[in-house]
């Protein structure tokens, strides 16, 4: 046990393990893949490898999202929510996010003051400043600034924008327009205020085209890691036709591309596949194809007409996939399947699936994407 680095660790739901020193971190998140795996999965005699950690678990995050509203004083706030709460901590200054954070939500801050401009409240569903969504390139240090609104417009936008505008780096300021009382934080239209629409960035030497909607994975240092143990996992040589299910902008399926005959990718947001599509040319990678559909339905029509696979990639969001998408994988009947996982319990109950349909797990590593964090993301192999 430790004293936490941030003043505000009891208080936010963001950081649940800063309390513990960095070495029992990777050693309860090593346990915790291995309790689901046996639990859920009933795998009893599989290989765990040790946990890939950071060198430096701080200041790692290239994408924050924050809220703002109203203290009791009645003023401008912004931070965390408090665990299991819609209730904000203040915090400008995250430890887990790049410093010019603190920056642009001063001057965000300031503008709202300056020109009496609410921010959202979710009881009434009046007010305008919803959340800013911030995101840095540890590359190229571009900075994107997202203002998510409850409306379709901001007063004295020039101002805001021309601050902004003097922090170095800054390459993209949108609106993303939310209307809806709900808890999903971005809606579906974006605005452009100022500069591009996107940023880029690199994963290693692949350079990416970044926009407000797309996913993109957050630590940038630790998901170099994750997808080199994803290719190590493949044992590409060149001859391979590879598909990358929930694709994204592109990210394994690009880096995999110089190592695989051809790569078919399939994402659903079409946000994604336009910045996938950007991504390839401006790399000058032509052996990727991108579709934009469910890749549980598109594999089951690739496979009625013939098509295979020798190796899969699959990096599904944090509920899994469901029965449909992994039949559908055995239905493809692909060598060796590579699944990246941001949760132990979703990942078990898939393995559990995929094993008692002509597959077994090989090996296992987890990848600390989230320091300090309950999260973890794990890597396993299985072959046929």
């Amino acid at each position: 046990r430790v004293e936490a680095k941030c003043p505000q660790a009891r208080a936010c739901g963001g950081c649940q393990l800063q309390f513990m020193n960095y070495e029992a971190q990777l050693a309860f998140k090593k346990n915790k893949v291995e309790a689901n795996l046996r639990r859920i999965g009933g795998f009893d005699n599989f290989t765990i490898e040790k946990v890939i950690g950071m060198e430096d678990p701080w200041r790692y995050r290239n994408k924050a999202q924050f809220p703002f509203g109203k203290d009791k004083e009645g003023n401008i706030v912004t931070g965390f929510y408090a665990g299991r709460t819609h209730s904000i901590i203040p915090n400008r200054n995250c430890l887990l996010g790049v410093e010019v954070n603190e920056m642009i939500l001063n001057e965000i801050i300031s503008y709202m003051e300056e020109n009496k401009v609410e921010p959202y409240d979710e009881t009434t569903g009046k007010g305008l400043i919803r959340h800013v969504l911030i995101r840095y390139g540890f590359t190229t240090k571009e900075i994107m600034v997202c203002l998510i609104i409850n409306g379709t417009s901001i007063p004295n936008a020039e101002a805001l924008c021309r601050q902004l505008a003097k922090i170095s780096g800054m390459t993209s300021i949108t609106l993303n327009v939310n209307k809806k009382q709900t808890n999903v934080i971005l809606g579906d239209e974006i605005l452009p205020l100022w500069g591009k629409e996107t940023i880029t960035d690199y994963i290693g030497d692949i350079k990416y085209q970044i926009s407000p909607l797309s996913f993109y994975q957050v630590n940038p240092v630790q998901t170099v890691k994750l997808y080199q143990t994803a290719l190590e996992y493949a044992r590409l040589d060149g001859n391979e036709t590879v598909w990358d299910l929930y694709c994204g902008i592109g990210t394994i399926g690009l880096i995999a591309s110089d190592k695989a005959k051809e790569v078919i990718s399939v994402e659903l947001n079409p946000d994604a596949v336009k910045d996938a599509i950007v991504n390839a040319k401006r790399n000058g990678i032509k052996n990727v194809r991108f579709y934009q559909n469910d890749a549980g339905v598109f594999m089951r029509q690739m496979a009625d007409e013939g098509e295979s696979a020798d190796v899969v990639f699959m990096d599904p969001p944090r509920s899994g996939s469901d029965e449909k998408f992994l039949s559908s994988v055995v239905t493809l009947n692909p060598k060796r399947v590579v699944y990246v996982s941001c949760d132990p319990t979703t990942l078990a109950r898939d393995l559990k699936y995929l094993t008692k349909h002509g597959y077994s797990a090989v090996t296992a590593v987890p990848v600390d994407m989230f320091p300090a964090t309950e999260h973890v993301e794990t890597v396993v192999l299985l072959s046929q």
